[in-house]
Order: structure tokens, then C-alpha cells, then sequence
């Protein structure tokens, strides 16, 4: 199969590009490498494998480069990973966040049903329960209450995902990702920014008490589970949690992270940041019975993996 990844040169996009290489599949990745994080970052993400799949440099909120693209390659599904991503920079900039997130994955829907592209699958977010007074977090519950611009988008564009399976049969999977973490992690993330701070000595930024909790998930069995949403072709439209289903403290992860790296953080407190949310938790019973999904890799599993790619990561930062 032939799939539009969007966001491919990014943390979540290029593993899952190298996925569908191994898998017999050819990706084409559409990513526009802006400056949220450094654009070489994303260009050393695709590095070992952009010899092996087209790469184009492209921004899809522009509905004719995404037609063009439809139009040269013949698409047999879409992943859509790509998003201007952060609870708080949408807080600073929702125009953007809406033109990407919004605009950008209509953009794409309309070019799947101009184009009879029959399978979508949008990354979208655990943000979108904001506030949930029950927990774990299902599908099923109402989500009236989000937080920030950010997840007002991700909501949104699952409400598109809706309108154009039922209007234009379009079989799309939202998949709600909760807090993915792992090799080539964003370098804007807690794990990511509070490892590299505590391997240099800087005190790294508590926001609250350090009760908040949230549902880490690790980056495989996130790719197992679009992989899996990928080749579901039961219902028309789904939308089913991603996660570890096990929620880990602020403070936890601290020492966790503080293990992995044999080295204790310094911990600057600061105020709760408005947007964050006090805990994430997901139910994944549905991502079990329609796509069997079943995350493996623990937080205490997970964080030493990470930390080994990023002391690697430096090694080679310093040698170079």
C-alpha cells in the first residue's frame, strides 16, 4: 500500500514511516519542517530512511500543494500525524493552530474524497477530555470541556473525520494519543527537556505539586496501534484511545528519569500552567477489542530505552 504520511519527518511520523518500510508498504512523507522545534532535528529523523520513500516539503494548509500531491501519487490511505502540537504555545497562538489543524486536515479529507482515497487515519489527542471527572477516560464520554485551543482542534478535526466518512465514505480512525514518549520525542516534552537538564546540571521546571499524573505510552506500541488502525475495516468511523492504561506521577517520573540517568534533578517550583490538565488515564478496552491492541513497555521499561537513545544522541552531538 501506497500512504500519505503527513508529519512524517517528525517524532511519531518517521518511526511510523520506518514501520511501513519494514512492512512492505511506501510512504510519502508531507512535512513543511518549521522552526517549532529545529527543522535539522526532523531532517535527522528521516535520515536512515529517506532513500526509501519520497519525502516532500510541503504545508498542508495549502489545499493545492495537497491536490497536486493527491493528484502525482495514488494514494491508497492517510495517516495524518502531522499538527502544530503544545498545549501552551496554542494558548499564545491559536490562529496558527487553528489554520494547521483545522484548515490543513480538511484540506486532506477533501483531496481523499476528490480522489477516492478510502482510509484516514488522524492522530488526534487525549487533551480533547480536558477536565474528566471519571476515570480511565472513555471514548464514550463527553467532551465539553477542553482545556485549549490545541485540543478544541484535535476535537474538531475528528468532527471532519465524521462528516466525511458518513457523507463521503471515507473509513477514518481517530486515535487518541496519550502523552507518546521515546526515541526522537519532541525535544519540547517533559521527559525529553527534564533528561537533557538533568544530565547537564540545569534545574529542571516543576509546574505544581508534582501530583498530576498522566498516561505515558510508549512509541512502539503507539505504531502497533496505528498499524492496527490502519487495516481496520469494520465501521466507517471510530474513535478509540491509545495508551498504557497506567498513570505515572510528576513526581515519579522524576525518579524514574533520575535512575535511568544515575543523577539527581535539581526541581525549580513553579505555578500550575493554565491549559494542563491534573490527570490523563485511558480506558483501552475498545483499542483491545476492535484493533487488538496491547501495549507492552512499561514507564520503568520505556524511560531507560529512551534515556540510551539520548545519551547515544549526545555522544554523537559532542563527537561530531
Amino acid at each position: 500500500m501506497r500512504f500519505l504520511v503527513t508529519g512524517g519527518a517528525g517524532f511519531i511520523g518517521s518511526h511510523f514511516c520506518e514501520r511501513l518500510l519494514s512492512d512492505g508498504h511506501q510512504p510519502v512523507v508531507l512535512d513543511d519542517f518549521n522552526d517549532f522545534y529545529r527543522p535539522e532535528i526532523k531532517r535527522a529523523n528521516i535520515a536512515t530512511f529517506k532513500n526509501d520513500a519520497v519525502v516532500i516539503e510541503g504545508d498542508f494548509r495549502d489545499a493545492a500543494t495537497v491536490s497536486t500531491l493527491f493528484k502525482t501519487y495514488a494514494f491508497d490511505a492517510v495517516a495524518h500525524i502531522g499538527a502544530r502540537a503544545g498545549v501552551r504555545p496554542s494558548i499564545q497562538n491559536p490562529h496558527l493552530y487553528i489554520s494547521t489543524n483545522v484548515t490543513g486536515t480538511l484540506n486532506l479529507l477533501e483531496a481523499c474524497r476528490e480522489h477516492g482515497v478510502k482510509k484516514f487515519v488522524f492522530a488526534s489527542s487525549s487533551s480533547i477530555y480536558g477536565v474528566n471527572g471519571k476515570v480511565p477516560f472513555s471514548e464514550d464520554d463527553p467532551v465539553y470541556s477542553t482545556l485549549s485551543p490545541y485540543a478544541s482542534t484535535k476535537l474538531c478535526g475528528e468532527q471532519l473525520c465524521s462528516n466525511y466518512a458518513k457523507l463521503h465514505g471515507i473509513r477514518a480512525v481517530c486515535l487518541r494519543f496519550f502523552t507518546v514518549y521515546g526515541p526522537r520525542q519532541r525535544p519540547d516534552l517533559a521527559i525529553h527537556k527534564f533528561a537533557r537538564a538533568i544530565l547537564d546540571g540545569h534545574p529542571i521546571d516543576q509546574y505544581g505539586d508534582g501530583s498530576t499524573r498522566r498516561d505515558y505510552t510508549y512509541i512502539s506500541d503507539i505504531l502497533d496501534g496505528i498499524s492496527k488502525a490502519a487495516q481496520y475495516d469494520d465501521s466507517p468511523f471510530e474513535i478509540i484511545n491509545l495508551g498504557e492504561s497506567e498513570t505515572t506521577s510528576l513526581l515519579s517520573l522524576v525518579s524514574i528519569l533520575e535512575k535511568a540517568l544515575q543523577k539527581k534533578a535539581q526541581v525549580r517550583l513553579l505555578p500550575e500552567q493554565p491549559g494542563d490538565v491534573p490527570l490523563t488515564y485511558a480506558d483501552i478496552s475498545k483499542a483491545r477489542r476492535l484493533l487488538g491492541y496491547a501495549p507492552t513497555t512499561t514507564v520503568e521499561q520505556g524511560i531507560p530505552k529512551f534515556v540510551e537513545w539520548l545519551t547515544q544522541k549526545r555522544h554523537t552531538e559532542h563527537t561530531a
